[in-house]
């Protein structure tokens, strides 16, 4: 998992463990945070000869100490212990190379969370970030871009991401395009052919144009590109998507961070309501599992 929010405990390591929930309900969790934003290029090198290394306060330079830096940590969810630990990633632009240390770490998804950078200013540790997830996503392993996540993979196939005068906060229904009506992870939680999907959107950068090798899943009445998902060089489906939105935003999260002052209040206002993000993190999670059983 891309560790993107670290210095906000409330969507950072508590968004984490509303994605890795509905995993955890099924089957035991490891989980590798990596937190390129905050690592030196230079410990990247620790990983030509050893695919796994812990990653030591000395490795991240660039950390935000208004979060206490921990190397592990072990968490209830759904009756398991899951342990969270954070490792070193390659700081390079080699997608081969890239693709076969994820092979040596013989992941079973990659994840990438939302930020508060920003694609549209761009800083040097994306680069290898992007060819990480886009070596990821197209190798097969089941892949998810949440918000600069989604930005960052579609900009990594060819999107253009443009920044808009504004922030766009709220819950927005998903126009769902004829593939995204039945695509597995938007859509695999409905009861009811009739359902309207809906996602929490807290961003102000914008995917405009669809990725190269890409299917557009839905758009929204303020956001052209809200989710896609890969294909191959064949034009099969993988099991890799880019979501504008936020479903690991669980309302006690936003509560939380509201009171703790993270968000404002104009904010806190326009995400009460109810939105999809559980259904669609469950969906994610069983084709995880299915995927790697």
């Amino acid at each position: 998992m891309v560790d993107l929010l670290v210095e906000r405990e409330d969507f950072g390591h508590g968004g984490n463990q509303e994605v890795i929930r509905p995993m955890a309900a099924i089957s035991d969790v490891e989980v590798m945070l990596l937190t390129p934003q905050m690592q030196s290029f230079e410990s990247g090198e620790k990983t030509n000869t050893q695919a796994k290394v812990r990653l030591e306060e000395i490795d991240v330079p660039n950390w935000n100490y208004e979060y206490v830096f921990w190397e592990q940590n072990e968490v209830d969810l759904e009756g398991r212990k899951v342990k969270f630990q954070r490792i070193i990633m390659p700081m390079h632009d080699d997608e081969e190379r890239m693709k076969k240390w994820l092979d040596e770490l013989n992941v079973d998804a990659v994840v990438c969370s939302g930020s508060k950078k920003n694609v549209s200013m761009w800083e040097k540790w994306m680069g290898p970030t992007e060819t990480m997830f886009r070596a990821a996503a197209k190798s097969g392993t089941p892949t998810l871009g949440i918000c600069f996540g989604h930005q960052l993979l579609c900009h990594s196939l060819g999107s253009t991401i443009k920044r808009a005068e504004k922030l766009s906060s709220g819950i927005w229904n998903l126009e769902l395009t004829t593939e995204g009506d039945s695509d597995i992870l938007l859509t695999n939680h409905k009861t009811k052919d009739d359902d309207i999907i809906s996602g929490l959107f807290s961003h102000q950068d914008h995917v405009i144009s669809i990725p190269n090798n890409s299917t557009l899943l839905s758009k929204t009445s303020h956001n052209a590109v809200t989710a896609v998902r890969i294909k191959n060089e064949l034009g099969e489906p993988m099991p890799a998507w880019g979501i504008q939105f936020h479903p690991e935003a669980a309302k006690k999260r936003i509560e939380r961070a509201y009171g703790w002052g993270h968000i404002s209040k104009e904010e806190y206002e326009s995400f009460r309501g109810e939105h999809d993000g559980a259904g669609i993190l469950a969906s994610f999670a069983k084709i995880v599992l299915e995927k790697s059983s």
